[in-house]
């Protein structure tokens, strides 16, 4: 589990991440988080909040097998109860990491053909951008 912590700590300072409540439902609401995190101890609640959050859209909902002081910890923060990966291919390696793949498998296939789709889209990027310079030499 502390290769997943690692993940989400990589996310925040990547600025991939959202923390607290407020900033996951933001995100959610414009269909940014790939996937949103609750600790194991967090309250009903939340995790109601959390997958109300995702209702609806392809976004995933992942309790994971930390404490929010564990969670709040990887991030800099005393304590943290929910947060979002708005990377596709990072949730899906925090996801894969975060172990249980038979209770998160429906998870890891819709992150699995986020990450697919997200690497497609850049690498028609890249090929777009050397069209792109390749026209202006010619010129």
């Amino acid at each position: 589990m502390n290769k997943a912590l690692n993940y989400l700590a990589l996310a925040r300072k990547g600025g991939m991440a959202e923390l607290g409540e407020e900033p996951v439902g933001a995100a959610a609401r414009h269909e940014k988080a790939c996937v949103i995190l609750v600790a194991k101890d967090a309250s009903d609640h939340t995790w109601r909040r959390a997958k109300s959050f995702a209702a609806g859209t392809d976004q995933q909902c992942v309790r994971l097998d930390v404490t929010k002081e564990e969670m709040g910890f990887a991030v800099g923060r005393t304590s943290l109860a929910i947060a979002a990966v708005t990377d596709p291919q990072l949730a899906l390696e925090l996801v894969r990491a975060g172990g249980e793949p038979e209770k998160h498998r429906e998870a890891l296939e819709v992150l699995t053909a986020k990450a697919e789709q997200a690497k497609k889209r850049r690498r028609e990027a890249k090929a777009h951008q050397r069209n792109v310079r390749k026209g202006k030499k010619k010129q």
